[in-house]
């Protein structure tokens, strides 16, 4: 499969108003992409979109607000896409929530809307815009998933969840799209510096003094700028990687649970009470989609 071409493509990008999902819209429009931006924050989008208007006047960038944890919205603006723009090249599904808390310390409401957003809204837009990415010679698909869409640790029942099913479905997908010419890429993010923890939903069960402690340990380990994970996923989708990873946050867990699937987690509980890890917090690796972008 021939590198991805940036110039004259026009991008989807989902979770766009700040984080990786803003980084990548600036990369893009720098690499001579038009954009399609998508966020819940209209504030924060359009500031974002003024900034690349402004650095790239002759890009065309379109903004749309939607809250994906609903589904006929999200179904009304794919439709909208698919209207506007009959050639789209790259489909980047980054937008995601987060939820802290062990199971049985979440609602299953809470529980869902996590799904709705981490999993249903990537599957539904993806499912949407995929008659258009086969139309569009070189399409390609990113659905950002996550360091626990490789690793679940505690408290971060319903996020895993959603990550897991985000990362099995994109690895179908690159099975079933290679004849078609389009290229299919997951994404693993470790620890991004992004506004993850301030947008956190914290599970009714949850206490605030668990939440409190849990997301001061969480922010040492947000280490890397968007700007940087955005160049690493862009280079892996010009060269067509099946999956990326971000970090040695993300590169040295995964080994671990290659080597050690089923006992994984009691080495790092044992690295923990040794002091060599962290625990995994009860905030998620994702600021709300619809304003949120970035995973852990």
């Amino acid at each position: 499969m021939r590198r991805f071409e940036f110039t004259g493509a026009t991008a989807v990008v989902t979770g766009a108003a700040s984080g990786i999902g803003a980084a990548l819209a600036h990369a893009l429009a720098q690499r001579g992409s038009d954009l399609v931006l998508l966020d819940r924050d209209t504030e924060r989008l359009d500031a974002v979109a003024a900034a690349i208007r402004a650095e790239h006047p002759d890009r065309q960038v379109h903004t749309h607000v939607v809250d994906l944890a609903d589904a006929s919205a999200t179904a009304a603006v794919a439709e909208e896409i698919r209207r506007a723009h009959p050639r789209v090249r790259l489909l980047v599904n980054n937008a995601g929530v987060g939820l802290g808390g062990r199971f049985d310390q979440v609602t299953f409401d809470e529980f869902s809307w996590v799904i709705d957003v981490n999993f249903r809204a990537v599957a539904q837009l993806t499912h949407a815009l995929l008659p258009t990415l086969k139309a569009e010679p070189g399409a390609h698909l990113v659905n950002i998933s996550s360091l626990f869409g490789l690793i679940a640790p505690a408290g971060q029942t319903a996020y895993a969840a959603s990550k897991f099913a985000v990362r099995g479905l994109t690895e179908a997908l690159r099975h079933e799209l290679v004849d078609d010419g389009i290229g299919v890429t997951s994404v693993h993010p470790g620890g991004i510096r992004t506004r993850i923890t301030e947008n956190a939903r914290i599970g009714s069960g949850v206490s605030h003094e668990e939440y409190a402690a849990g997301r001061a340990q969480f922010e040492k380990l947000l280490t890397i700028a968007p700007q940087r994970a955005a160049e690493v996923i862009l280079r892996g989708v010009q060269r067509r990687r099946g999956r990326v990873l971000i970090g040695w946050s993300a590169k040295v867990p995964d080994l671990l649970a290659r080597v050690l699937p089923g006992s994984y987690n009691r080495l790092l509980v044992t690295g923990l009470n040794r002091g060599v890890v962290r625990p995994a917090p009860p905030v998620p690796a994702q600021r709300p989609a619809d304003t949120a972008r970035d995973a852990v």
